[in-house]
């Protein structure tokens, strides 16, 4: 199942690395793509969007939830 997240505070390619490298350590082989533009995160392979709020969070971003 792939999901869509909104997250605030990405500006470069190395936000987009520490968000990658955030989701990866709840799951090393989840497929990742951060979209800068859009400001969204595209996660396949994690289902837990709290665990997905955390360490989105706990990066230094924010988390706001689905994109519709």
């Amino acid at each position: 199942m792939t999901n869509t997240y909104i997250v605030d505070g990405m500006t470069c390619g190395h936000c987009a690395q520490a968000v990658t490298n955030a989701l990866k350590s709840l799951n090393d082989t989840a497929d990742i793509q951060v979209d800068l533009e859009k400001k969204t995160v595209q996660v396949s392979g994690i289902d837990d969007e709290a665990a997905i709020s955390e360490a989105i969070e706990d990066a230094g971003f924010d988390f706001k939830g689905k994109s519709e």
